[in-house]
Formats: structure tokens, sequence, C-alpha cells
């Protein structure tokens, strides 16, 4: 996994680290079609997990589930705490999981797959398009930034997939047992659509959708909370959403969406 020295670019994250928490990225990963057909063609099958925080246990996590995709994959985790950086040494399995210093600029690295959870929660919205530039810059030029934001304990979750073409889609993965209402996951959308959750914005509109068809399918919790979402993102297409997930993954808590349908609209 070498590369040229960089400064490491970035601001340190808060570190809040628990097992599991990333369960429901790092599956979405290891079963997207596309996700697994980038891993599957790499030569040179390098993944990123950038900013895993105060315990290297969810990159850990993500090389084992990966490995089901392509058993030589090789995942780095990236720290701007140098301190981090040492804690986590105890894990290495070179060459096929490693820890380093590094940042947006990863290291000089070139990875096909970079995985930045909890981390542009602290920047402002307007730097967001910049860090993804900085990261999709450094990757391989068919690379993937999966970037999101997830609860403590990983009960809701959402990520942007991120191509040099731009985002490219919005994945809302959420516990269904546990849940509320759909619209629970505004408070844990990634940073470039989190404050876009007001009237007008599209975003707005999908997630006040989704409470009204969630409602509706009230009936099918006979049937257990797998049934009742299906049935409720079933009911969102039928009002236009053009969902891009299979109905297995709805059952799975997961929708979705191009990121055409929920891409902040411009100011007037």
């Amino acid at each position: 996994m070498a590369g040229r020295e960089l400064k490491p670019v970035g601001a340190p994250t808060r570190g809040t680290t628990n097992p599991n928490r990333l369960r429901r990225v790092d599956r979405w990963l290891a079963s997207d079609a596309g996700v697994t057909r980038l891993l599957r063609r790499a030569d040179e099958p390098l993944v990123v997990d950038l900013g895993y925080g105060a315990s290297p246990v969810t990159t850990v996590e993500l090389a084992r589930r990966l490995r089901s995709v392509r058993r030589d994959v090789r995942v780095l985790g990236l720290e701007l705490d140098a301190e981090r950086v040492a804690v986590a040494q105890s894990a290495v399995d070179k060459p096929w999981l490693d820890f380093r210093r590094g940042g947006f600029e990863l290291a000089g690295t070139r990875p096909v797959l970079v995985r930045a959870f909890n981390v542009l929660r602290q920047y402002d919205e307007a730097e967001v398009p910049g860090a993804w530039s900085l990261m999709l810059d450094a990757m391989a030029p068919d690379g993937l930034l999966v970037e999101g934001t997830c609860d403590e304990i990983g009960r809701l979750s959402t990520w942007v997939a991120v191509g040099n073409d731009g985002p490219r889609t919005l994945t809302l993965s959420v516990h269904l047992a546990s849940l509320e209402r759909p619209s629970t996951v505004a408070e844990r959308l990634p940073k470039v659509l989190i404050h876009r959750n007001v009237p007008g914005e599209r975003v707005h509109e999908l997630l006040s959708t989704l409470d009204v068809c969630w409602a509706t399918a009230a009936p099918h919790r006979n049937f257990g909370v797998r049934a009742r979402w299906a049935h409720t993102v079933h009911l969102l297409t039928g009002r236009g959403w053009p969902v891009l997930n299979r109905p297995s993954r709805w059952r799975l808590g997961e929708l979705t969406v191009p990121w055409s349908a929920v891409a902040p609209r411009d100011p007037d």
C-alpha cells in the first residue's frame, strides 16, 4: 500500500466508534452490483476507510465483509490523529489490513473505493464539494466514494455514492423494529443534505412522502415491520419516486434513489 508522502488534510473527528456501527453500509457495499463489479475488476483492489475513529473495529469489520466479494481486497484505515493510528497497529494484518495517518488526500494512495462515514458532519455544507473533489482526485479514475452518516449504534444510516461524474445515489437504511417514522432518519442525513430538510427541497418531499406512505402501510405491520416497509416503498414508487434497489433490499430497511431525485435546489 505504499504511496507518496503527503501532509494530511482535514480536521479530526470526535472518534466515536462502536462495533457494527457501520454494518448497514458494509452490507450495501458487499452486495451492490456496481460496487462489487468495481472491486472484482480492479487490478489493485485497495479500499480506504477514512476517519475510522478511536478504535479500528469498524475498519476490521469492513475488511472482513469485503472479503466475501474478493479475497485479496486490501483495506487501509486512515486517521489524522497519530494516537489513533498507534492504537490501531494491534489490528494490522499486512498486506490485507493496515493503518496510517491521512486525510482527504488519502495519504498518496489510489484506492478504487473510499468509505468516509461521520467525517463531514463537522464541516460547513459549502465545504463538502471540495472535500469530495480532494478524495476523488486522489482515487483511481473509476473509483467510488461512499460518504455518509449514522447514529451511534448504527440504527439510522444514510450515504451518498459519488463518482467523478458527481453524486449518483442517496441510500437510506434504518432499523425497522425501532422505527417510529421514516423521517426520523433526517437527523442523520449526509452534510450535503441535512440542512435541506425544509419545505421546498426535494429531500424534504421524499421524507414527508415516506411518512405518509408508512402511515398508509400501517395495516401491513400485522405481517411484520419488513412487510410494512416493503409496502411503504411500493407506495412510494406508485407516487412517482424512482426507487432503484430491489424489493429484497427494501425488506432490509433500505431505500436507494437517484441523486437527481433529492439534489438541493439552486437558490433563486
